[in-house]
């Protein structure tokens, strides 16, 4: 939505409410229009969220705002703050769901045999029209109820949406069946109702439409129970980012340890975290020393020494010593509960793209009523009668009646996201689709998108005169005594040459490295430092071959024994072997590649290099992603950003078009618009071209579903298409529709 600019005090309010009762996007545009005539407001309503994000002056209260809501027909309210998962209520939608999918199967089931009855004559028995009104009643009044309640509203209002012509339709055709029935010959015993293709004059006074009425609410509803289903999981990334947190912590009080939940924790409380427990909440270290595993937040693939004096985030992990912690946030305040906030911004402040068959009804839908009317008026001038006049009329608004419109986005997208889900590519709904077709730009988190996320033994360099079995036998096993992940990564790359001796006497050098009794030796394994305060020599060869291997991005650890540096190993997060191959092809799309990552410069610009991609911006942090999508939109470009972490899901949410990689974390996912599944990056490029041909399909469909009305629309009101062949034309713009989503089933990956 786009909102009216205005001229703002220096320092306006800010409020958030959730908004109630909107169908379409257009309620949505019309709520924002009333709250941006209101002096000293701006506002923007976003219809995927159902939430207005609203700036008001001082002179203007939250009661007014509300107040403005409502008179426009709508409901508004201000949101409690988010609870902890279990806590938060989720019954409402809950519910509207499931009377929503109710609905939808009651009308399915009475529809089925009326829509047969009306379409094979030789089922026509003595009284089978009572029986289809018997059927067909509860489906126009029940099934129908919220597209009626809408257009009601929207009558009070003077404005007409696709519920309106839904309803008119509907109800025209119900109740001209109903005439026909009590007033004229098609309730006597006996009558049949041939399914005709002939362009003949008719009085209508002995045929109903009741197939026809109860066959347009069942596809229209079914329509809005796929798009209910899909917003349901709106505040699914926010309740995912609240789940991170830890539940409980070991609170230190008097000397005493006590366990409490973790949101009686107050500032200044001194708390235990033991290895392999969560960092309840933000704090600074006071005792101990350890490896903290901040990769779901930062990004950062090796875990962060922290020492007395250091700061720790909460819902980081705990991977090596004990420490004690003062917390010195906690609540709303803490980084997570900030991710939080910057995911739900961004989420609120996207644009919601207005569905195209919206666009066309916001003109469409009064033209087709004024030309009902004018239909009526002109044959009822003209002496016809009033039979004539009135099936003219109801022909203009049953062959209107947007069926084929309605189905036009719904059966795209479910061909298109089927075909997808077989393809590892998961599509949120059809607001994703517009972005993928202008998309230029696609920013790629490093790790876990476009390396493995794990540390991996990629190179060993033996000193002179030593042999690297030895080199990789001797440090792997002191190694595989640690907890510690780049000791893992040394530790499995090394059990890989064979199996490993036992080790004596090990132990753990905070921060440096481990010692240990390895075949009679006395091994160190770790930094350089650790090797030359144990007293060993350093060869100016090993220095060499460690600063090298910093300098292209990896972790050197260093092996000695007896007295001398034996080797380095070094350890790296290496790039996926498909991740080149998809770089290309993204580039062969029309898309410019930017690496982003929070990891070090020297690590992101050699991984750049390996994989194609000439733009990097490296040592960002959560918050400093969503800013750099910001100035990469504020460039003019249309991005798309592809991420596993959490720290990448408000980035994701911020970026034009989200793709996260179902190898990630759930907030990622729930963040993203598209979910690639199969972790691999060659399904980005094949996502975006199934998401292109599926908005080209759609497009197609509202095209020929549009064109089909407007061809028809004159042989109605001329009286030349009597109803029931206007309940077949629409029937078949129907199928045609159908036929040409599935079309997407042939879709086929690259390579």
């Amino acid at each position: 939505m786009t909102s009216t600019a205005k001229s703002l005090p220096v320092a306006p309010n800010l409020i958030e409410l959730a908004i109630g009762g909107m169908t379409c996007a257009s309620c949505a545009a019309r709520i924002e229009k009333k709250l941006n005539r209101m002096d000293g407001v701006e506002a923007t309503v976003n219809y995927a969220t159902e939430k207005a994000t609203v700036r008001y002056a001082d002179a203007v209260s939250p009661a007014e705002l509300i107040a403005t809501v409502e008179k426009t027909g709508y409901t508004a309210v201000v949101p409690p703050p988010p609870a902890p998962a279990g806590t938060e209520p989720a019954a409402a939608p809950v519910d509207e769901l499931r009377g929503l999918r109710t609905r939808l199967w009651v009308s399915v089931a009475l529809s089925v045999p009326v829509i047969l009855l009306a379409m094979v004559p030789a089922w026509q028995f003595d009284y089978w029209q009572w029986l289809s009104l018997t059927l067909a009643a509860p489906v126009v009044v029940y099934g129908g109820l919220p597209f009626h309640r809408a257009a009601l509203i929207n009558l009070r209002h003077g404005a007409a949406t696709m519920d309106t012509l839904v309803s008119l339709g509907t109800l025209a055709a119900f109740g001209w069946s109903l005439w026909a029935l009590f007033l004229g010959d098609a309730g006597l015993p006996g009558m049949t109702h041939p399914f005709r293709f002939d362009i003949t004059r008719s009085d209508g006074a002995g045929n109903i439409y009741l197939e026809a009425a109860a066959g347009v609410t069942v596809f229209i509803l079914a329509g809005r129970y796929f798009e209910a289903r899909a917003k349901r999981t709106a505040g699914a990334a926010l309740r995912a980012l609240l789940e991170l947190g830890a539940k409980d912590v070991a609170v230190l009080r008097d000397g005493q340890e006590t366990r409490i939940p973790v949101d009686q924790l107050a500032v200044g409380d001194r708390f235990l975290v033991r290895p392999g427990e969560k960092v309840a909440t933000d704090g600074v270290v006071e005792e101990g020393t350890s490896a903290v595993d901040a990769s779901m937040l930062t990004g950062e693939s090796v875990p962060v020494e922290v020492s007395p004096g250091d700061d720790v985030v909460g819902a980081t992990v705990n991977a090596g010593g004990r420490l004690v912690v003062r917390a010195t946030r906690i609540g709303g305040d803490t980084q997570l509960a900030q991710m939080a906030k910057l995911v739900e911004a961004a989420q609120t402040g996207k644009a919601a793209v207005q569905r195209l068959a919206d666009r066309i009804s916001g003109v469409f839908v009064p033209i087709v009523i004024a030309l009902a009317v004018g239909t009526l008026g002109w044959w009822l001038g003209t002496g016809a009668g009033a039979t004539a006049a009135f099936t003219a009329a109801v022909a203009v608004l049953i062959i209107a009646c947007p069926c084929a419109l309605g189905l036009a986005t719904p059966t795209a997208l479910l061909v298109g996201t089927g075909r997808g889900a077989q393809l590892g590519i998961l599509i949120k709904g059809p607001e994703v689709l517009e972005s993928t077709r202008q998309v230029d730009t696609v920013v790629l988190d490093k790790t876990g998108t476009v390396t493995t996320g794990k540390m991996t033994l990629v190179d060993v360099q033996p000193a002179a005169g030593q042999e690297r079995a030895e080199l990789v036998r001797l440090a792997g096993a002191l190694e595989a005594a640690s907890e510690h992940p780049v000791a893992r990564a040394v530790a499995v790359g090394a059990a890989e040459a064979g199996a490993l001796p036992a080790v004596a006497g090990f132990a753990n050098v905070e921060g440096l490295g481990v010692t240990g009794t390895v075949d009679g030796h006395e091994v160190v394994v770790g930094r350089l430092r650790l090797l030359r305060e144990r007293g060993l020599d350093v060869p100016a060869e090993v220095a060499r071959t460690v600063t090298d291997a910093e300098a292209a991005g990896r972790t050197a650890v260093v092996a000695g024994w007896d007295g001398r540096a034996r080797g380095v190993l070094a350890v790296a997060d290496v790039v996926k072997p498909t991740s080149a191959a998809a770089v290309a092809r993204l580039r062969g799309l029309g898309l410019t590649p930017v690496l982003l990552t929070g990891d070090n410069a020297t690590v992101a610009k050699a991984v750049a290099a390996e994989v194609g991609i000439d733009e990097v911006i490296a040592e960002v942090l959560p918050a400093d992603k969503v800013a750099v999508v910001k100035r990469l939109q504020a460039e003019g470009r249309t991005v798309a950003m592809v991420g596993d972490g959490i720290n990448d899901a408000a980035a994701l949410a911020q970026a034009d078009l989200g793709l996260a990689m179902g190898t990630g974390t759930d907030v990622a996912i729930e963040a993203s618009d598209l979910t690639l599944v199969r972790g691999d990056l060659t399904a980005a490029p094949d996502a975006i071209r199934l998401s292109r041909r599926t908005l080209g399909i759609i497009k197609g469909n509202l095209f020929w579903a549009f064109g089909y009305n407007v061809a028809a629309l004159p042989l109605a009101a001329a009286g030349l298409l009597n109803p029931m062949i206007a309940g077949a034309a629409m029937a078949f713009s129907s199928v045609f529709v159908v036929a040409n989503s599935l079309r997407l089933r042939r879709f086929r990956p690259v390579g």
